[in-house]
């Protein structure tokens, strides 16, 4: 901030307004003390003198420090914020300490010749980070922004700008690298396989233990799919699976295939495969366990070998069967009494030799269900064979493990006997079991997640067709979690969220079913009601108000009482078919109308609600329509700089069939609601670049820039910056005359984000302007950091700017703080002569509004004439008739 950030501290003001600037060198030395006593005696007398006053205390009380020194590094201005960082009690005690002792703040002095070395080039410099020292003589690392800055005669003498102490991010920063290394580490050593594949087989990624059972290194195989490493023959089989796996016919699946390895041979492999989805249900890609069970299928010719060589040869029997590393036994078919059995056998099931032969295996207990045993016998009756029985058996100790047998019947001198091989499966089904807790259950609270939840509730409808008890389901969602989540963190959001998720477990009856359904939002399945609506109406209220009330009471977390509240809606189910999605959303919408009733509140769903709704639907499937039908249309307003023409905004237009022209207000909300915001934004930045190459052609027009509003749903989306481009360079449009326009709404989501698109799209060549500056959440810390161009101050600051005193100090802040960050300002709403002018004499000069022009339809714009600009606004024919239209 610095000097020019505040003019009147530093040069004195005419209405006695002007903070002191005692010193020969124009600094304040005061105590912290008597600065509290001075601020409280002296509070200003008037409305100009408040909003001084105010921007004074907003220099004071900063999160950010803000720090002022001359060319030689010597500080003359900093606020307590930038004292507080360097270990001092106030800025005097910094300012004293520094040039009556001369520590240098600098941890090292190559860093700060670093910076003056870039501010030399580059005049000003964002981000830069470097080691301070503190007054106890420790480092921490800052990031500097910093700019050269003039004295009243015009000459560079001192350098100012922000501080922020990022110690913390770093640490962070170091924190994730390993985490992420550990994570890596768990991957590489995993004892199976490991392969993530997009929904058509591609691989993604892989670890080297299933890079080794192919014999392809992982970088070779990122990119080939399933299919290339499948000889034909084994390929129907791998598809059909994975078909029923996208269609949700089956939530896993576990077989055998074979793999073709790089240097040509097969390798026998079981697989493990689940779709992992996203939060609406969409396949985000498979997650497959591959176990190299060549072994096990060399045992298994092995073993034939030992079957046809048993008649010829005892001794190459026996060396084949205690040799297998599966586990391998005989028994007698009548009564399972064990004849032979191999030492992988008795490792497993942790018995003696002498404690198994001579017994059954009814009376050592091996079969945790006997009556799987008699399943095997049967099928070796009918067959002669059992294949692939998975099935639990239970060690000497007492422990069940799984394990897949193989059996056959075998004559042992004229006894039939059964001969089986059994694999340990205990890993592959602790696999199969955290997989289907990543696809059926939420992982931050350990409840149902919507997909359980769908399913339990088609299983209550089905249900409530054969009896005549009622059901219901309590849709619930925490009101302004999302403001808690940005203020106190996401780690303290997700404890609120376990927190809340326990205290509605607590409200729940015995059979009733409580599911996260992602975010905030909770649900509950209230089973087995009163087949008397008014009693199952009293039992859903009398739990939905217990919910109420415990979600309600203060919680402390992580030092923090949060206080919450809960809205809650209910939907219930009598005799009629009604699908599970249907009914989910029926007690959504009553949800969302205990929010608009005060929020700690529930509603019934009841029917008028799902007019309203309708209602809403088809205006969605009119817009919809609309898109496809080109019924939407750009009118430009222009914008102008010193009574010159420099820019236009494209202001988006619905020719409606039936209500006639449509500003965005009255559809934009559904349009991001919807999804539809995409396509048309996309349309709306192909009208404009056509647009601007329209007007390249014109030698009057050929300098314009177009500025286009965007939506934070597009903002959000992966693509977006390769989307922008391709449009870009589809029509071939000059990108420089391109600025985009951002909400301060769209600055709390994913700030980082947000800036490396920025910096994508401005290294082509577009610009960023800020809209409605001031209105939203405004944090110093996030413009910083932002690689904007300008400011678009809003209306309503505009508006009353003549006549209210605030307003007007208001704006002068607003248009410093631009000037300070170097970024442009543009007003908008301007609508008389008297605003223009007193927006003028604060240094604003670009300017949008009435005084000007409507905005009007390309070919109209095309004919705008500074010197025209008052008949316009007077000209009550046209510009009334788009009064209406005009406001956004």
């Amino acid at each position: 901030m610095g000097v020019s950030a505040f003019p009147d501290a530093a040069h004195g003001s005419g209405n006695g307004c002007a903070f002191s600037a005692a010193g020969s060198s124009g600094i304040a030395h005061r105590t912290q003390e008597n600065e509290t006593v001075l601020r409280r005696a002296a509070r200003p007398e008037n409305d100009a003198c408040e909003a001084e006053w105010k921007y004074r205390s907003i220099f004071d009380e900063a999160l950010e420090g803000i720090f002022q020194t001359t060319i030689e590094g010597l500080p003359v201005l900093a606020n307590p914020a930038a004292a507080r960082m360097l270990g001092y009690n106030s800025a005097d005690e910094l300012l004293g300490t520094v040039m009556n002792v001369g520590v240098d703040v600098w941890a090292h002095l190559s860093e700060r010749a670093e910076l003056l070395n870039r501010l030399e080039q580059e005049g000003a410099v964002r981000g830069f980070e470097c080691r301070l020292r503190h007054k106890d003589g420790g480092e921490f690392w800052a990031s500097l922004s910093a700019r050269y800055a003039c004295d009243a005669d015009g000459n560079t003498r001192y350098i100012q700008g922000f501080i922020e102490d990022i110690t913390s991010r770093r640490d962070v920063e170091r924190q994730l690298r390993m985490s992420e290394a550990r994570f890596r580490t768990s991957f590489e050593q995993a004892a199976v396989g490991i392969a993530h594949t997009s929904a058509d087989g591609k691989i993604l990624r892989c670890n080297r233990r299933f890079a080794g059972i192919v014999g392809y290194t992982p970088d070779e195989l990122i990119g080939l799919t399933f299919q290339q490493i499948t000889p034909p023959g084994d390929r129907p089989g791998g598809d059909k699976m994975r078909e029923r796996l996208l269609s949700g016919e089956i939530n896993n699946a576990s077989f055998e295939k074979r793999y073709m390895r790089k240097d040509g041979s097969l390798t026998w492999v079981a697989l493990t495969i689940a779709l992992q989805r996203g939060g609406e249900s969409d396949p985000q890609h498979f997650i497959t366990m591959v176990q190299d069970i060549n072994a096990r299928k060399q045992a298994e010719e092995e073993l034939e070998a030992a079957q046809k060589a048993l008649r010829a040869s005892e001794e190459r029997y026996r060396i084949a069967f205690q040799t297998t590393l599966d586990a391998v036994n005989i028994n007698r078919l009548s009564d399972g009494l064990y004849i032979e059995c191999n030492k992988s056998f008795l490792d497993i099931t942790g018995h003696s030799y002498e404690e198994v032969i001579g017994r059954t295996s009814l009376e050592l207990s091996i079969w945790a269900n006997p009556d799987d045993r008699e399943r095997m016998v049967d099928c070796i009756r009918k067959e002669g064979i059992c294949r692939s029985l998975e099935t639990q058996f239970r060690k000497k100790n007492g422990d069940v493990f799984w394990g897949l047998m193989y059996a056959s019947k075998i004559e042992l001198d004229g006894v039939s006997c059964v001969l089986s091989i059994t694999r340990d499966l205990s890993d592959a089904k602790l696999a199969e079991e955290k997989i289907n807790n990543l696809a059926f259950y939420d992982p931050l609270t350990g409840l149902p997640n919507r997909r359980l939840l769908m399913e339990r509730l088609q299983q209550s409808l089905a249900k409530g067709i054969r009896n005549a008890h009622s059901r219901a389901v309590l849709f619930i969602d925490l009101d302004n979690f999302k403001t808690l989540n940005d203020s106190l963190g996401h780690q303290v959001g997700d404890l609120l969220l376990r927190e809340i998720a326990q205290r509605i477990k607590a409200c729940k009856r015995e059979n009733d079913v409580v599911a996260r359904l992602g975010g905030d939002e909770f649900a509950v399945l209230l089973d087995d009601l009163s087949p008397i609506p008014a009693d199952a109406v009293a039992q859903a209220e009398l739990v939905a108000e217990r919910i109420l009330a415990a979600t309600s009471l203060p919680i402390f977390l992580a030092n923090h009482e949060c206080l919450s509240s809960t809205s809650l809606g209910i939907a219930l189910i009598g005799k009629g078919r009604k699908s599970p999605a249907e009914v989910l959303k029926q007690a959504e919408i009553a949800m969302y109308q205990a929010k608009g009733a005060g929020r700690g509140t529930l509603r019934f769903f009841a029917p008028q609600l799902q007019t309203a709704v309708n209602a809403r639907a088809a205006l969605e499937e009119e817009l919809r329509r609309g898109i496809k039908a080109n019924q939407f249309q750009l009118w430009y307003q222009p914008q102008v700089d010193r009574r010159r023409l420099v820019g236009a905004e494209a202001l988006l237009r619905w020719r409606h069939p039936n209500r006639g022209i449509l500003a965005p207000s009255e559809f934009i909300s559904l349009a991001e609601e919807s999804g539809l915001i995409l396509p048309l934004g996309d349309w709306v930045l192909e009208e404009a670049c056509k647009q601007i190459n329209r007007w390249g052609k014109r030698k009057d027009l050929a300098s314009i820039a177009v500025a286009v509003n965007i939506s934070a749903v597009q903002f959000r989306k992966p693509e977006f910056v390769e989307r922008v481009l391709s449009i870009i360079d589809a029509s071939g449009a000059d990108p420089t005359k391109i600025q985009l326009e951002i909400t301060e709404s769209m600055l709390v989501e994913n700030l980082e984000d947000l800036i490396v698109k920025m910096n994508v799209l401005k290294a082509r060549g577009v610009s960023f302007a800020l809209d409605d500056f001031g209105t939203g959440y405004s944090s110093l810390s996030y413009l910083k950091r932002l690689p904007l161009d300008q400011l678009k101050i809003d209306r309503s600051f505009v508006r009353d700017i003549g006549s209210d005193v605030a307003s007007g100090a208001i704006a002068r802040a607003l248009i410093t703080l631009g000037q300070v960050m170097g970024l442009s300002v543009i007003a908008e709403g301007i609508e008389t002569e008297e605003q223009r002018e007193f927006l003028t004499r604060l240094g604003c000069h670009t300017f949008q509004g009435f005084l000007f022009s409507h905005p009007v339809p390309a070919e109209e714009f095309e004919t705008f004439r500074m010197g025209r600009a008052d008949q316009r606004v007077r000209s009550s024919s046209k510009a009334n008739s788009f009064e209406g239209v005009v406001r956004n």
